[in-house]
C-alpha cells in the first residue's frame, strides 16, 4: 500500500482546485515564461496559505447561505504530439448559524497520443457543528480515486510494483467530538478525534472495509509579529495500516517585502517497507 491517507478539511482543496496551465509556446517565449512564473507563485502562495486556518479562533465568521466557487482548464495540442488535459474545481460552503458544511472536488484527467496518462478524482466533505466557541462535533467524509490503478507502468515493473500495491480508490467516513484546548490571540490549539469506516480498492480487484480510529490535532503560535509556528498532525488507525502526517512550520515576516516559510512535513505508513517520507521545503516571497 504505496499511497498514505490525508485526513484534510475541504479547505484543504484549494492546492488542487486549479486551471490547466495553458502557456502560449510563443518564438520569443516571453508569454510561455510569464505563465511559467506566475505558476510559480501561486504553488508559493498556496504554501504560505497553508499555514493560515479560517476556524483557528472559533466559529468562522462567514456568508450565511450557500456560497462557492468553480474552475474549469482546459488545453488540448495536436501536430508533432497530441495531447489533452483537463481540470475542473469545485468548492460549496453552506453555512446556517453554528452548522457549517463545506464540499471540495478536483478532477484531473490526462491524456497523449490516444491513451489515458491521469484520471484522479479527490473529493471532500466536511461539516461541523459549533455548540459554543470551544466545543463543536464534525463529520466529514473523502474519496480519492485512481482511475489508472488497474495498470502497470513500465517505472511500476522497474520498481517490482504490482496491482495490489495500487490503490484505486480510498475512502472514509467518521465522526467524533472536536474540542480547542487554547484559543488566544497568541497561541490556539485544537484537537479532534472519532471513529469511522475505511474503505480501500487495489488495482487487482481486491478491497478491504474496516472501522478505523482519526485524530487531528491543530496548533499555532505567535512569537511576536513577524513569526508564527504551525504544526498540524493528522493520524488514521485500522487494521491494516498506522497512517500518520505531520505538518511542521515556520513563517517569518522579515521585512515588509519579504517573507518565508520553512516547513517539515513526515508521512508514516507502517504497512510500507520504508515506513516514513520526509519533505523539507522553502517559500520566499519577495516584494519591489
Amino acid at each position: 500500500m504505496n499511497r498514505i491517507m490525508l485526513l484534510a478539511s475541504a479547505s484543504s482543496l484549494a492546492a488542487l482546485i486549479g486551471g490547466a496551465a495553458m502557456a502560449q509556446e510563443t518564438i520569443t517565449g516571453i508569454d510561455a515564461l510569464d505563465d511559467r512564473i506566475d505558476d510559480i507563485e501561486r504553488d508559493v502562495a498556496d504554501d504560505m496559505a497553508r499555514a493560515e486556518d479560517a476556524a483557528r479562533f472559533g466559529s468562522p465568521e462567514g456568508r450565511q447561505g450557500f456560497s462557492g466557487s468553480a474552475a474549469l482548464g482546459y488545453s488540448g495540442k495536436t501536430g508533432n504530439n497530441e495531447s489533452q488535459d483537463l481540470s475542473l474545481g469545485l468548492r460549496l460552503r453552506h453555512a446556517q448559524g453554528p452548522f457549517v458544511q463545506t464540499l471540495g472536488a478536483a478532477l484531473d484527467f490526462s491524456e497523449s497520443e490516444g491513451s489515458s496518462t491521469k484520471e484522479d478524482i479527490f473529493a471532500v466533505y466536511d461539516a461541523n457543528y459549533y455548540f459554543n466557541q470551544n466545543f463543536y462535533g464534525f463529520v466529514l467524509g473523502r474519496l480519492q480515486m485512481d482511475g489508472l490503478a488497474d495498470e502497470l507502468t513500465a517505472d511500476d515493473i522497474a520498481d517490482g510494483v504490482a496491482l495490489s500495491d495500487k490503490v484505486r480508490r480510498d475512502a472514509f467516513l467518521g465522526f467524533g467530538p472536536g474540542y480547542r484546548v487554547v484559543n488566544t490571540p497568541e497561541m490556539t490549539w485544537r484537537v479532534q478525534a472519532g471513529i469511522g469506516i475505511s474503505y480501500l480498492e487495489f488495482g487487482d480487484d481486491t478491497s478491504v472495509t474496516e472501522e478505523a480510529a482519526i485524530a487531528s490535532s491543530r496548533f499555532f503560535y505567535k512569537f511576536n509579529d513577524n513569526v508564527f509556528l504551525t504544526n498540524d498532525t493528522d493520524i488514521l488507525n485500522s487494521d491494516t495500516a498506522l497512517r500518520a502526517n505531520n505538518d511542521l512550520g515556520v513563517n517569518f515576516k522579515m521585512t515588509d517585502t519579504i517573507s518565508t516559510r520553512v516547513s517539515y512535513l513526515s508521512e508514516y505508513n507502517d504497512s510500507r517497507a520504508i515506513k516514513t517520507d520526509n519533505k523539507l521545503g522553502v517559500s520566499i516571497v519577495f516584494g519591489f
